[in-house]
């Protein structure tokens, strides 16, 4: 394994998807940099995918990362929600594999473990330890960004020791 890997992390969303980029430096874990992709609420879902894939095709191209980590698909409230999501993620698979990155996806239990060691944890807790390993000096836009940044906290955990599934 190198010394240096930068992966981003995703968060899916169809309004809003977070992206998180942290790096590992030998032992280290550093956080490179974040930001959310909006998509807006209204306008047809094929409109707001194709922003999403463009803007997430921007930011790789800026960072070149190793590679992607991304939530697993979980039951949403209604299968309508759980469709739409899937729709994102796809876009989100398919930017990684046109840029060539090794994609591993994590359940929201086994980021929330890796970050503050509790599955359970509530979102509070993880933008605080967020903030907290990253040593972030702001805050982040939405939780979007804050959970995005915790997929790549995880992935970059369990790659140095633990490894993830691969997609």
């Amino acid at each position: 394994m190198n010394d240096v890997s930068l992966t981003i992390g995703i968060d899916p969303g169809s309004r809003i998807t977070g992206y998180g980029l942290v790096e590992r430096r030998g032992r280290d874990i550093v956080y490179v940099g974040s930001g959310i992709i909006k998509a807006g609420a209204s306008g047809p879902i094929e409109g707001r995918l194709l922003t999403i894939k463009r803007e997430l095709d921007r930011v790789i191209e800026r960072y070149h990362p190793a590679s992607l980590a991304v939530e697993e698909v979980f039951m949403a409230k209604n299968w309508k929600s759980t469709l739409t999501l899937g729709e994102v993620r796809g876009v989100v698979l398919l930017a990684a594999a046109e840029a060539g990155l090794a994609v591993y996806e994590y359940s929201p239990r086994e980021v929330k473990s890796s970050v503050t060691g509790a599955g359970a944890a509530h979102k509070s807790q993880v933008a605080a330890m967020v903030a907290r390993l990253m040593r972030l000096d702001h805050e982040p836009e939405t939780e979007d960004e804050t959970d995005a940044i915790a997929v790549a906290f995880c992935h970059t955990v369990r790659a140095a020791g633990v490894g993830g599934r691969l997609a």
